[in-house]
């Protein structure tokens, strides 16, 4: 299936702008900010005082008559997997950028940023269900594959379930990944699953929100419409036991997802439509590098 012109143009003037601060911004925090899978074995060299003498290796020692101990380098390789929730949700946004867009731009940055490093990176498209998987690899093709599906891809559901990403997760990642999952997170249920995958990985929850979703301005009578459950409704937003619901139902709302978030014990970064959507991805690397 052939790519749109401006699909491709998209992706072209993304990769040149995230370019730029993938050189300038990321590239030194993210590598200081995860560390690799573990030590691998190098080399062995002779002792010198100071060294650990728990590394001498007693074996290659007695056979030459030398004390040698055992080199290990840390592995680096880093596992990168992007989980975009892509449910219609996200084609809301009262700034220059709508939540899925700002969503792209992130995940275009840690992408050119793995890639920079080396490390595999993959992608999960979810809804209520998996829309969409690329597994893991290497290379700047891998990337523009990516930043492709991010624009071109058409889910076939407008629904939310963060549980069917993160068992679907569980489920394809054998080995530990540093797992970004994009979402506004207005769902229920998901800490119990949230909190096990981040046990077995370094998960962040990368929480997009915006703040005029808070209130309904007064336009006197509209029709609104739940982008996920395609539910029309007309509504009075000049009147005060209406305007006083919907601030009690999102405030309700929030906290549930505040609850589940600070349950599920993962990491989050928190962006905000409207606002630099760049600064909030960086503050989170300098804060791991001080850890």
């Amino acid at each position: 299936m052939s790519i749109p012109a401006e699909v491709l143009k998209k992706v072209k003037l993304l990769e040149i702008s995230t370019r730029k601060l993938v050189n300038n911004l990321f590239t030194g925090e993210y590598h200081s900010a995860f560390k690799g899978q573990g030590m691998t074995f190098s080399e062995f060299r002779e002792y010198v005082p100071g060294d650990d003498v728990r590394a001498i290796s007693w074996p290659v020692t007695a056979r030459t008559g030398k004390p040698y101990i055992k080199k290990f380098d840390e592995e680096r390789e880093m596992t990168v997997m992007l989980a975009v929730d892509v449910s219609a949700s996200g084609d809301y946004g009262s700034g220059p950028y709508f939540k899925g867009e700002i969503i792209n731009h992130l995940a275009a940055l840690l992408s050119f940023t793995a890639v920079r490093n080396n490390d595999p990176v993959g992608l999960l498209l979810f809804s209520d269900q998996v829309e969409h998987y690329v597994p893991p690899k290497k290379g700047r093709g891998q990337v523009h594959r990516i930043l492709r599906d991010l624009y071109y891809f058409k889910p076939k559901s407008t629904k939310t379930s963060l549980n069917t990403a993160i068992e679907h997760l569980q489920a394809t990642l054998k080995k530990k990944a540093h797992i970004f999952l994009f979402s506004d997170f207005i769902d229920s249920n998901f800490d119990t699953g949230l909190k096990m995958l981040g046990k077995k990985h370094d998960a962040v929850a990368v929480v997009i929100s915006d703040p005029t979703e808070a209130a309904i301005p007064n336009i006197g009578l509209i029709d609104i419409l739940d982008p996920e459950t395609q539910e029309l409704v007309t509504v009075d937003t000049s009147s005060p036991a209406f305007q006083k619901s919907y601030r009690e139902k999102y405030q309700q709302t929030l906290s549930d997802r505040e609850k589940m978030l600070r349950l599920s014990a993962v990491d989050r970064i928190d962006v905000s439509v409207g606002e630099d959507f760049v600064t909030p991805l960086v503050r989170f690397f300098k804060q791991r590098n001080l850890r």
